[in-house]
């Protein structure tokens, strides 16, 4: 048997053109990664809305080793934000 975590949520998104922010990002789980700076994977601009109705997205995985809140991949951030022009993650702290 494994053992479950808490996985953070996403407090706040204020990326308007994402398919999935609707009053809140409403993807079951977002990616965290990029080479050149920590953003939302998940970010998709569609005419179609995604996501699942009232619920809060949470960080399923983080790709930025290298923010102070991430171990083995995951995020352990108590909750982050999403925002900016490129679905940056504004939680990412450079350890």
């Amino acid at each position: 048997m494994t053992a479950s975590m808490e996985m953070p949520p996403v407090q706040e998104c204020t990326v308007t053109k994402c398919s999935y922010n609707q009053n809140g990002c409403r993807a079951f789980a977002i990616t965290v990664g990029s080479s050149d700076h920590a953003r939302c994977h998940t970010f998709i601009e569609m005419p179609t809305k995604g996501g699942m109705g009232s619920l809060i997205a949470q960080v399923g995985a983080c790709q930025r080793a290298d923010c102070r809140h991430n171990a083995d991949l995951e995020c352990r951030a108590p909750g982050i934000r999403v925002g900016a022009a490129m679905a940056d993650c504004l939680t990412y702290e450079m350890a």
